[in-house]
């Protein structure tokens, strides 16, 4: 039986082949979240490019721990605004 593959896996396959498109990705999802207020959609954005660099280096760059970025970025995450702001400046 095949396994099925989410938007998300995708994603992450897509922006792990194509890293010089991860910046424009970052203003528009920002974009939106000023639009919206949807702090789910920007957390899984960001979870998704977290993967797609690698999780550890990601955290190492923003100055956090592995389980913490994860925690900050999980579906029930309520990061602070700083958190937010290192893990996007890394990318």
């Amino acid at each position: 039986m095949r396994k099925m593959q989410t938007l998300s896996n995708y994603e992450e396959e897509y922006f792990s082949k194509h890293p010089e498109e991860i910046d424009e990705y970052i203003e528009i999802i920002f974009e939106e979240y000023s639009k919206d207020g949807e702090l789910g959609a920007l957390l899984s954005s960001l979870r998704i490019l977290s993967r797609a660099k690698g999780v550890s280096s990601t955290a190492l760059a923003a100055g956090m721990t592995r389980k913490g970025l994860q925690k900050a970025l999980s579906v029930n995450g309520n990061p602070k605004f700083n958190n937010v702001n290192c893990i996007s400046l890394e990318f």
